[in-house]
């Protein structure tokens, strides 16, 4: 059993200690943390980062995803890629460089959800990264815990295609109804022609 975390600790500690089955990996930069947790601990996660007294992310900020399809393949992609450079005039060099890396097997989980958390009570922010396989790309729905997460979740399955099972009205929020494919997917075809629909009235 690992050693309870302390008052101090971070929350990729606390997370850790408290779901050591569902957390994959973590990083920290600038003072600010991602945790990659699996699929199948989300809902669990979750709750306990809105309900926990000591965490509190009381607000989704935002849910994005990422497609892996062709990640490290080209040096624009490479998975160790450091931060463009040179810099714009009116940047200042960061302290460190920036390196990052996926911790899974990315011809394994195309797809990443990744979740920004903000708790007004700790002004603290968490990233949560959630790992999906093209076969199967199915996450639980949050909607139940943030109500942010409906249209958040509309958006990724509208653009991306991934489902959220337990979603009140998984329906596409950009697009038409009637509009075919995910275009955000890196194998949409960029010159696939939509069927064409008429004025609604």
């Amino acid at each position: 059993m690992p050693a309870q975390p302390t008052q101090e600790a971070t929350i990729t500690a606390t997370l850790q200690h408290r779901f050591p089955r569902h957390v994959l990996g973590a990083h920290r930069y600038r003072g600010q943390e991602t945790v990659l947790l699996k699929r199948e601990g989300l809902l669990d996660v979750a709750r306990s980062l809105r309900d926990e007294p000591d965490l509190r992310f009381d607000f989704l900020m935002d849910l994005a995803c990422a497609d892996y399809l062709r990640f490290g393949t080209s040096q624009r992609s490479a998975p160790r890629l450091a931060t463009p450079s040179p810099l714009p005039y009116y940047s200042a060099p960061k302290p460190t460089p920036e390196r990052w890396e996926r911790l899974v097997p990315h011809e394994a989980h195309r797809f990443e959800l990744v979740y920004h958390f903000y708790s007004s009570a700790h002004n603290r922010r968490l990233r949560l990264k959630v790992p999906l396989a093209a076969a199967d790309p199915v996450a639980d729905s949050l909607t139940g815990l943030w109500q942010a997460a409906n249209w958040f979740e509309r958006e990724v399955w509208d653009l991306f295609g991934i489902r959220f099972a337990g979603h009140p009205n998984l329906r596409r929020i950009l697009l038409y109804e009637e509009f075919q494919g995910h275009p955000l997917r890196k194998d949409y075809p960029a010159s696939k022609r939509q069927p064409l629909i008429g004025p609604m009235y």
